[in-house]
């Protein structure tokens, strides 16, 4: 498995490098919204999915060639929590570059000690919150067996009160399943009392694990953004998608599909080449590649 990729746009974090630490759909959840698809079977298994030293290697690598970056990201194409030793590639960071790191984790093993102390370790953490109650729980992530929403809950109250660093909120909403009024305010309620310092409210603008997933309409998501952002200590607007030009190759465009779906307008521009031909690329490639066909799907 290729351990970076990137770095690619962020709305919010600017030219983050991805750091991948799991196989594809390594993943406690089979969330109903994934962009990367279904999760064939869930796990809770820590192990070393890819050796440290591999990944620190890559990255010492990387860094060297002295390439413009704005932060280090644990992301991809599964839970990077999910790995034994992510907690030493963020302490990495921090003692041998000048660059942030962000954790982006679904949060449902913070209730293991161990996970929260290496999660500690990043500059920034940013976990999703999407369920009021265990039957939510169930139906909009689909975890694993072994996961209970009360101790994912209380897992996440304890890291923030040990965490000193920047917490971000993200919250996907689906309609019929988690966006009405008292829905809302019982997901609202947890999220306030996690005193995160950003939310983001996400809606399925990617073709999604399940069909029947639709996106919500401009004005509802106008309205949610409005409600979240009472809650979060920083208010501010995200960074604007500028172009992050790499050089260009079927190869690079299906591998950055993978890891991180864009419409082929925002391919484009950050490969700094014409949407006609990231477009043709794509279809080229559509039939034999979920990812590829996925990009090309009407938002």
């Amino acid at each position: 498995m290729s351990i970076l990729f990137g770095p690619v746009p962020s709305r919010r974090y600017g030219r983050s490098l991805g750091i991948d630490l799991v196989p594809m759909k390594t993943c406690c959840y089979d969330c109903v919204f994934c962009q990367l698809g279904p999760t064939r079977a869930t796990t809770c298994e820590r192990r070393d999915y890819v050796p440290v030293t591999e990944v620190l290697e890559a990255l010492e690598a990387w860094l060297a060639k002295g390439e413009p970056v704005d932060i280090l990201t644990l992301c991809g194409s599964g839970e990077p929590t999910l790995h034994a030793h992510f907690g030493e590639v963020l302490r990495w960071i921090s003692g041998n570059t000048d660059k942030p790191s962000l954790l982006m984790s679904n949060g449902a093993l913070f209730a293991d000690p161990m996970v929260r102390r290496d999660a500690a370790c990043a500059d920034r953490v940013k976990i999703s919150l999407h369920f009021w109650d265990e039957p939510s729980f169930r139906a909009t992530v689909r975890p694993h067996a072994c996961l209970r929403f009360t101790d994912i809950l209380e897992g996440w109250r304890r890291f923030r009160a040990e965490y000193s660093g920047k917490l971000d909120l993200e919250f996907f909403a689906l309609p019929g399943m988690n966006d009405a009024p008292e829905q809302l305010d019982r997901i609202l309620a947890i999220a306030e009392g996690l005193h995160p310092d950003t939310v983001t409210v996400n809606s399925a603008v990617r073709p999604p694990a399940e069909s029947a997933v639709r996106p919500v309409a401009p004005e509802e998501m106008a309205h949610l953004r409005r409600l979240f952002a009472t809650i979060a200590a920083e208010q501010h607007g995200h960074l604007s998608e500028a172009a992050f030009a790499e050089p260009y190759s079927e190869t690079a465009l299906l591998a950055l599909a993978r890891r991180h779906p864009l419409t082929p307008a925002q391919f484009a521009r950050y490969f700094a080449v014409s949407e006609e031909t990231v477009t043709e690329a794509l279809r080229r490639h559509a039939a034999e590649d979920p990812y590829a066909a996925r990009a090309l799907a009407p938002r």
